[in-house]
């Protein structure tokens, strides 16, 4: 049975644990209002150049862009967005595990061919995991979550543009965790190059204007200036979304600990109750006998 000093010292240990995840919840829930408060800001935005971008894709030949024209997907790159930091509950694990299953299911053929896949991670999480492993690694970005920031995001998207535009890959998607509540993040796989058709042009929640604009100086030109614009709000809009889940998701780990916190706590003063009373028990008992020796003895 543990002694009366390490019973206290494991209770000192937990209590001083329960005061960091406690602090961690109260960040993480800050956080998570601010990541919030950003993906709302943002969806007037995103409604808008969307139904822009639909009314106009409907004027002239979407082939005439290179990001709206589909081609065989012989090589792909996977863009797997994860976190910097753990500490967020099977966040990481969970997103880590469908970016797996994607790349030996859906694009076997293309990870089979050793260059016929490239990963891009974002987040360090998802770097350490996948540059251990036999994955050709295009890009990475890492430690971006401390300071997010729109440029972050125009990076990316120059980035995989360049090389979608050069030929490295011929498709691009994204997989990332879509924030539902604090208690549920959902999985997300999306296309982000070329610009899959029912992005611009099946979005049902919002009806196209019957109005026929006159658009100076051309429709193809101005697809061509906001085609870009899209994709860096889509990247922006993914970053944000995984973002605010990553801290819902670090919001309830640290409250199921310091739950946990509780519960053992509860268990090891109870124990240091029953050692406690055991050790005065036992000396009550040395007393007595040794008064009773002592009497006899007289």
């Amino acid at each position: 049975m543990a002694t009366l000093r390490e019973i206290r010292s494991r209770i000192g240990g937990i209590k001083n644990t329960q005061k960091i995840t406690k602090a961690m919840k109260m960040v993480a829930a800050a956080k998570l209002r601010r990541a919030q408060e950003g993906i709302v800001a943002a969806r007037p935005y995103a409604r808008k150049i969307n139904e822009l971008l639909r009314h106009l894709v409907t004027q002239v030949d979407p082939s005439l862009n290179p990001l709206l024209r589909p081609r065989e997907a012989r090589r792909v790159a996977c863009i797997v967005v994860t976190a910097d930091r753990g500490l967020c509950g099977a966040f990481n694990a969970n997103i880590i595990k469908a970016a797996e299953q994607e790349v030996r299911t859906t694009y076997a053929a293309q990870f089979a061919d050793h260059h016929g896949l490239k990963l891009i991670p974002v987040g360090k999480k998802g770097f350490e995991y996948f540059k251990k492993r036999d994955y050709e690694l295009y890009a990475k970005h890492v430690g971006i979550f401390s300071n997010l920031d729109f440029n972050v995001a125009r990076g990316i998207v120059a980035e995989v543009t360049e090389g979608y535009l050069k030929g490295d890959f011929d498709k691009v998607v994204v997989i990332y965790n879509e924030f539902k509540s604090v208690i549920q993040q959902r999985i997300i796989i999306e296309q982000l190059l070329p610009i899959p058709p029912e992005d611009v042009a099946a979005d049902h929640t919002q009806p196209l204007s019957q109005v026929e604009y006159i658009y100076e100086p051309s429709s193809k030109e101005i697809i061509d200036a906001l085609v870009p614009k899209h994709l860096n709000f889509q990247m922006w809009r993914i970053l944000l979304e995984s973002n605010a889940a990553e801290q819902g998701a670090r919001m309830s780990a640290m409250d199921n600990a310091t739950e946990n916190a509780k519960d053992l706590l509860r268990e090891l003063t109870l124990s240091f109750n029953n050692a406690r009373q055991a050790a005065i028990t036992k000396e009550l008992l040395e007393i007595v006998s040794g008064a009773e020796a002592l009497r006899k003895a007289g």
